[in-house]
């Protein structure tokens, strides 16, 4: 296995059903398409930036104001 690249396991049934989707696609393994997915969400995910998360005080005050 080359260096760069790493091992995940997935179940078969999900192999076999990405197997079924990419036949109508350009990507020519599971592989391909599994990473591409995942750099597409992990992509995503840094454009969105940290989820805001309020203290308990804050909270506290938003639900004095409803």
């Amino acid at each position: 296995m080359n260096e760069e690249y790493g091992a995940i396991r997935i179940s078969r049934q999900l192999i076999e059903e990405i197997e079924g989707r990419i036949k109508e696609t350009e990507f020519e393994s599971v592989e391909e398409y599994v990473t591409f997915v995942l750099e597409e969400v992990v992509r995503d995910d840094e454009e969105e930036g940290p989820e805001e998360v309020f203290s308990e005080e804050d909270e506290a005050k938003v639900k004095e104001r409803l």
